[in-house]
């Protein structure tokens, strides 16, 4: 009885008209092992996820994962195993989890060969994952491929053609390129889709093979099948991103695509391709697509897609995301050509409703796209800068994060105090990264467009109080340098803003940088400030032993006291007792300051006060520019000049060499190499500036001052001992040819403007033919100030003799002016590069109790000039 029911079931599992022998086979083994020899079946792959997920730690899950494989990998010993595909999926699943799997990649091969569709294409998933043309393992599969492409299957080469896409190789795809070129010109709709992705794939890793598929793609963007379309888009977009000879192939097919793109927006109901209320977007945007990359930089193919890409953006649907997914496509496509303006305008405000929509990710990706195109139109994206800012309070951080990039891109002299108002209340909330960078783009927004130096102050102390500790040292620097070139009453504002901000604040050790600053600034300006001089000393007492602040914090905190110390009176003793103190600290830094400081309240007690002066004013120094430009400095002249120094030899210095190191540089060598250069030191002469008139023919002198200048010069040169021989000097006008020489500017900053006055009446010596001529220095103070002790000093190289007058004046009133003449002869004959005159001018002055100096290159003289 039970052997009847035990044929009846199998009977009744076996017997269907559509099952084959082998079929029958297979269900009489599994029923005689489970049922008669009782061998259990393996876990199925839902038990195994199920039992995976139940695992509470990491450990349980490598245990089942371990148990399982151990089962998998003895069941691939088997010859004649029923469970191979249950096997492998299991195993896929484990692979996907990251846990080893390469034991499967030779049962991967064996299933692909098998005749069961249901094992092949199980075979093939396993492929796909687990080989790949790093491995040698995966040629072995060419022969399968090939044969499976022959199959009259469709289902068997649809697989075959998804595994040659996703694993081959170079050498594969040349060995297969034939049979996938005989597949895309298949009358099988499903397989030619599918043949031109794999194509596409080739390309990719062959671009060479392009040239087999160019004429075929013209043909299949006239099929009406959709897939084919899509398919055939994709692989035109790929040729011509690869080649340029093959873009300008295909656009005579821009009219097609416009033609194709304008159907499917005007087209009706068809619910074969409607997705979301949109007539297939999958088709439009890989139109989009391509119409971007066949009309970049030309104006003639854009003026042919400008009409339907008007149409597209102004008629699609926006509620979906479909619609949304079309809309984004044809900005970026607008964008990327050569449209026009109201287009541009266009795309501009479909980016500014992406920023309205509740959806996160579309408004993160209308920011993300403004990000890349504000460029394009800045004037269309500042209509948006509300919404732009009002973005900054999102809760979402990537959506914060493109806010700000862009509300950066968009400040400028008319909005900056509302953007950086904004910015300021996003720099509250955001995480300590994104505090360094936003405080740093803040600083370097308010140097370029700031409206005052009020306002730029209160800027600089408020990103110090907010951004505490995570602001860069860039913005301390800067802080200081507009501290310290601000008027004075800014000063005095800024001061008292400081010491209220130390004094009223908790948590400074949060806040280092602000307290750096302010003490800083406390030290150079104290004595504007309105505080008591012995709350400041406690409160830097505490300052100093509060165990949390740095020691950087706290080398500031000592110099800015010993520096009090000069402009506070009555609290020299405190502040002596203070720094005394700190000689004996752990810190090797702080001893060392506070026993120098302590020198100058002891035995150098007359020098502290010249010592501990307000420092001038501070600029970027030219080692700091070459610093931050050093990546765009040629590399071959430093190693040139390097070359050109080591060939020269060394000579001893003369005593007009040492004359030129008074005045802190040197000359490089001249036309001829010659590396010796001589200077006339920058002594005023006993005769004064000489005044000129200006009449119809030109510049000219009123009286004849060049050998009067020339006996001052050789008076000079003997008390050096560089006296030259008796020269006589007789006068040449030249009025037509040098009246019309204009002045030079020299230097023009810092309200002073230096320019040469270049006479027209020039010298020649009687007993050597080189000429001699007269410039007039005019230095005008622009400033609203008094300039005071102005000193110009100058130098040439050795083929010169310079010769300095004295000055009108040493002292320029607002809007005043000084003179001063310069007596240049050449003593040398010109090289055959021509040897002109080049001059190194240095001038030094005071302004409101600044010392100031700068020193120049003037190499700009006319042509010609002292070369007869």
């Amino acid at each position: 009885m039970a052997a009847e029911l035990w044929l009846s079931n199998l009977w009744a599992k076996t017997y269907s008209p559509g099952l084959t022998i082998n079929n029958i086979k297979q269900v009489i083994n599994e029923t005689i092992e489970t049922n008669i020899l009782r061998k259990p079946a393996p876990t199925r792959l839902r038990e195994l996820i199920r039992q995976i997920r139940a695992c509470r730690t990491a450990a349980e899950e490598r245990a089942v994962v371990n148990t399982e494989c151990a089962y998998i990998r003895s069941t691939f010993r088997e010859t004649d195993c029923i469970w191979k595909c249950r096997n492998m999926a299991k195993l896929l699943y484990i692979h996907m989890l990251g846990y080893p799997a390469h034991f499967g990649q030779v049962e991967c091969l064996k299933l692909a060969a098998s005749a069961k569709y249901t094992d092949k294409r199980i075979g093939y998933l396993g492929a796909m994952l687990l080989l790949d043309e790093r491995t040698d393992v995966h040629v072995l599969l060419t022969n399968c491929l090939k044969n499976d492409l022959n199959s009259p299957t469709q289902f068997v080469v649809g697989t075959a053609l998804c595994t040659l896409a996703a694993i081959a190789s170079p050498e594969m795809a040349r060995d297969l390129c034939n049979d996938v070129e005989r597949l895309i010109v298949s009358t099988n709709a499903f397989l030619r889709k599918k043949a031109i992705l794999c194509a596409f794939r080739f390309i990719r890793r062959v671009p060479e093979l392009m040239e087999d598929y160019l004429p075929k793609c013209e043909v299949f963007l006239a099929d009406k099948n959709h897939g084919i379309l899509i398919a055939t888009i994709t692989l035109i977009t790929e040729m011509c991103e690869q080649s340029s000879p093959v873009l300008r192939y295909f656009k005579s097919i821009i009219p097609t695509l416009v033609r194709m793109l304008k159907s499917l927006t005007v087209t009706g109901y068809s619910p074969e391709h409607l997705v979301s209320g949109v007539s297939d977007p999958f088709l439009q945007v890989k139109i989009l697509r391509l119409l971007r990359v066949l009309g970049h930089g030309d104006p003639t193919q854009t003026e042919i897609m400008n009409d339907v890409l008007a149409q597209v953006a102004t008629s699609t649907e926006t509620s979906k995301n479909a619609g949304n997914a079309i809309l984004y496509e044809t900005v970026l496509t607008i964008m990327n050509v050569e449209s026009e303006n109201s287009l541009r305008v266009l795309a501009v405000n479909i980016l500014g409703r992406f920023l309205l929509n509740n959806d996160k990710n579309i408004r993160f990706i209308g920011l993300l796209t403004l990000v890349k195109t504000v460029h394009k139109d800045m004037t269309a994206v500042q209509r948006h800068r509300i919404t732009i800012l009002e973005c900054l309070s999102d809760g979402d951080p990537s959506i914060q994060r493109c806010a700000m990039e862009l509300s950066f891109t968009l400040i400028n002299t008319q909005n900056i105090e509302m953007v950086v108002r904004e910015l300021l209340r996003y720099l509250e909330s955001t995480d300590a990264e994104m505090k360094a960078l936003c405080s740093s783009k803040i600083v370097l927004a308010a140097e370029t467009y700031s409206p005052s130096i009020h306002w730029h102050l209160d800027v600089l102390l408020r990103i110090l109080t907010i951004a505490g500790n995570n602001i860069r040292d860039d913005v301390i620097s800067s802080t200081i340098q507009l501290i310290s070139n601000s008027p004075q009453h800014e000063q005095r504002f800024i001061t008292d803003k400081m010491w209220e901000a130390i004094m009223n604040m908790n948590q400074l050790e949060n806040r280092q940088p602000l307290v750096q600053v302010a003490v800083w600034t406390i030290g150079e300006y104290g004595e504007s400030g309105g505080f008591d001089e012995y709350e400041l000393i406690e409160h830097y007492r505490q300052l100093l032993w509060a165990p949390q602040l740095s020691i950087t914090t706290k080398q500031y905190i000592l110099v800015s006291l010993a520096k009090i110390s000069v402009r506070i009176d009555g609290c020299t003793p405190d502040i002596q007792n203070i720094i005394n103190s700190f000689r004996v600290h752990m810190n090797i830094d702080l001893q060392q300051r506070a026993n120098e400081f302590s020198q100058l309240f002891t035995n150098y007690k007359h020098l502290r006060t010249s010592l501990l002066e307000k420092m001038p004013k501070l600029k970027l120094s030219e080692l700091t520019t070459s610093e931050y430009n050093a990546d765009f400095a040629p590399g071959s002249s430093s190693e040139t000049e390097q070359k050109q120094e080591e060939t020269v030899p060394a000579s001893e210095p003369s005593n007009q060499d040492i004359l030129l190191d008074l005045l802190g540089d040197c000359f490089a060598s001249d036309g001829n190499g010659n590396n010796a250069l001589a200077v006339v030191p920058a002594t005023q002469s006993t005769q004064p500036y000489l005044s000129t008139s200006f009449n119809h023919s030109g510049l000219s002198s009123n009286n004849n001052n060049g050998p009067s200048g020339t006996g001052v010069a050789n008076n000079f040169m003997d008390l050096l001992g560089l006296t030259a021989p008796n020269q006589t000097y007789q006068t040449i006008h030249h009025p037509s040819a040098t009246a019309a020489i204009p002045a030079i500017s020299v230097y023009q900053k810092d309200d002073i403007h230096i320019q040469f006055l270049i006479h027209p009446n020039v010298t020649v010596d009687q007993q050597t033919p080189y000429p001699t001529a007269r410039i007039t220095v005019q230095t005008t103070n622009g400033s609203q100030a008094t300039i005071e002790k102005f000193l110009f000093q100058a130098a040439v190289p050795k083929s010169f003799v310079l010769t300095l007058r004295e000055p009108s004046s040493l002292v320029m009133p607002p809007g005043g002016t000084i003179m001063q003449d310069l007596l240049i002869a050449r003593q040398a004959p010109p090289g055959p590069s021509g040897n002109g005159l080049r001059m190194k001018v240095r001038f030094s002055y005071e302004i409101e109790n600044y010392s100031m100096m700068e020193q120049i290159d003037v190499n700009e003289f006319p042509n010609g000039f002292l070369l007869q």
